[in-house]
């Protein structure tokens, strides 16, 4: 040190340090390297572990610093491990210097992490930098301050190299407010730990610790955390929660023990630092079986296009395997509404229950095999760990675009379904990070979007063309979705980037106990909503496409079907009715009403309608075209005649100016919902309303405009 070193006692603002690090990291040597410090040697009280206190002043503060014992991790095997870990959670302190080995951080980070769930200042002292360079060991340590949130400051104890700057940066840090740490767990252990905050925020329980703190103590079994809580009246209502989200955890980790899937949660967060600050020069070295993968996988020439592949091969999958199953479905729900049709006298009555409620529920339920298909899909790159190689290999990418690599996990849920993405985008916790992925989910194709694709593509390609046409359509919403994030970027959501830790799991073979509980539980989130939003919604419009009742028109037809010749004439005769009576219906009234502001994008009222309708669930869109082009309401995307109705009477330019609008307008009602929940705020979903829709509309105007030029039709 520079300064004069003082004595005590004490002469001005008092700082307290506890030292931390594992075994021969040199926190020893470190405390030697303050020259003229005062020594006081004794044991900690109870145990003959000895306890070294160092007192010395520093530009006018008086320092405190306790040498606990190195201990590996917050366990308690040893004597020592248990003083470190008591002393850290018991007594008072103001700062932890966490002292690591440079030349082996990911080893070292292991307690560094466990470090960070405390609610403590904490410095990351460096040491070893000059060996680590020596051996060709590159530690970027600003942008590791930037990735973890706290100070790390190259230091070497052995040539006294950083000394001083690591002591004004405990100053600093001492006078500073406190920040949280960016400690970032994956998306179901942060469920878990969002849920338990929000248990605690609402019973309003007081705590020294931040409540996140308690959360992560709580399901990592901490026996204190355990005690002081369980004498707490809210422990009769919490353990059953607390059960449960140790649970989820364990599953997703495919193991019985948390303790295990949190050491595997730190060491996945330790990669991920390691891969962001390290660099090292290349040695032969035989590599492990990780390396070897990942040398192919997130290669910066080949990774992306293995990546394009195996989405590729997940829709070729989703619309070959998926169909066939379809028609039994289709052939069950129209068994069921005839059944059931059967036992209601009043015609009304019967119509709601059949044509409202079945044929509206059907439509959805029929898609159930293609969302499993995708949800498998995703869950398998999920769990083998593939999936966050890929958010590290668009890192980069993203970054041009002013999204973040963790945005690339909300963005591939967004495929499957926009409930849970928009729940995973959690995983950033930037705020502005945040709601711009959140702006931008839903230009990622949900499976509720799977009919209409499924349907215009039958109408327009031949079959063999229909899985590229829909993995076209899945990759120009993402292409829309990143120009639109840049766009957002650069006008509501500017700021400067605020990187992040992306995790590195471990790769391993699939779970099937983990992928059954992913899959089931987001097959009965999407059933849950077939049962409530879509019911809803299609009970709403069976009332609008059905009422007004014009007994004139009825009466008319009465007479007509009563001459007819032929079964055939007599079907067509009560197709051109039911297009009639929707004509004037309230639903008609409507898409009439808006028909000449969808005109520039070469709608009909028809389509227009199904577009309105599609606001409450896109699965509904399918069913209200069925409704609108007179061929009854029981029909799906696999139908034969509504997919040459379709292709009959839409215009090419104006099939593809329609499909473009269910791309990019808003999510469901029900996803609209949560996003409002995420975002924080109800203005949000009128800024995403009027985005969307802008957005859209522009879009498929283009698009339809660009398809007639090429197409030759004027």
């Amino acid at each position: 040190m520079n300064e004069e070193t003082l004595a005590c006692p004490v002469t001005a603002k008092h700082i307290k340090v506890a030292l931390v690090g594992q075994p021969n990291v040199g926190k020893s040597m470190l405390i030697n390297s303050v020259s003229n410090a005062h020594l006081h040697v004794g044991n900690f009280s109870g145990v003959t572990v000895d306890k070294t206190e160092v007192l010395f002043d520093y530009k006018g503060y008086n320092f405190t610093v306790v040498d606990l014992p190195g201990t590996y991790a917050f366990t308690d095997y040893t004597i020592e491990e248990r003083v470190t870990h008591d002393y850290l959670c018991a007594e008072e302190y103001d700062i932890i210097i966490n002292v690591v080995d440079s030349t082996n951080l990911l080893k070292n980070l292991q307690l560094t992490s466990e470090l960070l769930t405390m609610s403590k200042k904490v410095v990351i002292a460096l040491n070893m930098s000059d060996e680590a360079e020596k051996e060709g060991i590159s530690v970027d340590a600003e942008y590791m301050t930037e990735l973890m949130g706290i100070p790390c400051v190259k230091v070497s104890a052995a040539t006294k190299l950083g000394i001083d700057q690591l002591i004004d940066t405990v100053v600093k840090e001492f006078e500073a407010e406190k920040v949280d740490p960016k400690l970032v767990f994956s998306v179901s252990v942060e469920d878990e730990i969002s849920n338990l905050v929000s248990y605690f925020k609402k019973h309003k329980y007081q705590a020294v610790n931040s409540h996140r703190n308690i959360a992560i103590n709580l399901l990592k079994n901490n026996k204190k955390t355990y005690e002081k809580l369980h004498d707490n009246p809210i422990w009769t209502e919490l353990q059953p929660v607390l059960i449960e989200a140790s649970r989820h955890i364990e599953i997703h980790h495919d193991t019985d023990d948390v303790k295990e899937a949190f050491a595997e949660e730190y060491a996945s967060f330790n990669r991920g630092i390691v891969a962001e600050v390290v660099k090292q020069d290349k040695r032969e070295e035989k590599k492990t079986l990780t390396e070897k993968i990942d040398s192919v996988l997130i290669h910066p020439v080949v990774g992306i296009p293995i990546f394009l592949f195996f989405m590729w091969g997940l829709f070729q999958l989703t619309f070959e395997i998926g169909a066939i199953p379809m028609d039994y479905i289709d052939a069950f729900f129209g068994w069921f509404g005839d059944v059931i049709g059967a036992t209601i006298t009043n015609e009304s009555i019967r119509s709601l229950v059949v044509d409202g409620i079945i044929a509206g529920v059907g439509a959805v339920v029929l898609f159930i095999p293609n969302i499993v298909i995708l949800f498998i899909g995703i869950a398998l790159l999920e769990s083998t760990g593939y999936m966050s190689r890929v958010a590290f290999l668009l890192d980069g990418f993203f970054h041009k675009f002013g999204l973040h690599g963790q945005s690339f996990i909300p963005l591939v849920t967004g495929f499957g379904c926009s409930i849970p993405a928009y729940m995973s985008a959690r995983v950033l916790k930037n705020d502005r990070d945040r709601l711009l992925t959140l702006f931008i989910i839903g230009f990622m194709s949900c499976g509720a979007r799977l009919p209409v694709y499924v349907l215009f593509a039958g109408a327009f390609f031949p079959e063999d063309m229909a899985g590229n046409v829909l993995f076209a359509i899945y990759i120009s919403g993402a292409i829309i979705g990143l120009i639109a994030a840049k766009i957002l970027k650069l006008t509501a959501f500017k700021g400067v980037d605020e990187p992040f830790v992306m995790e590195m799991p471990k790769y391993r073979l699939p779970s099937v106990k983990l992928i059954w509980h992913t899959v089931l539980t987001k097959t009965m989130m999407y059933l849950k909503k077939a049962g409530t939003f879509i019911a809803g919604a299609s009970m709403l419009i069976w009332f609008l496409s059905t009422y007004p009742h014009n007994s004139t028109l009825e009466a008319e037809y009465e007479v007509k079907i009563q001459k007819a010749q032929s079964e055939q004439e007599i079907i067509q005769l009560e197709n051109k009715l039911a297009m009639e009576h929707l004509e004037q219906s309230y639903l008609g009234t409507i898409g009439k009403f808006t028909e000449p502001i969808f005109a520039p994008l070469g709608f009909d009222w028809k389509m227009n309608i199904a577009l309105q309708t599609g606001l409450a669930a896109k699965e509904v869109v399918v069913s209200t075209l069925g409704v609108l082009y007179s061929l009854g309401d029981d029909v799906d995307a696999e139908s034969q005649t509504l997919v040459n109705q379709i292709s009959k009477n839409i215009p090419f330019a104006s099939a593809v100016s329609f499909i473009v609008v269910v791309m990019i307008y808003l999510p469901c009602l029900a996803a609209s919902i949560v996003f409002t929940r995420e975002a924080g705020s109800i203005k949000y979903f009128f800024y995403l309303f009027a985005f969307t829709s802008v957005a859209a509309y522009v879009m498929a105007f283009i698009a339809y405009r660009v398809t007639l030029a090429l197409t030759g039709v004027s």
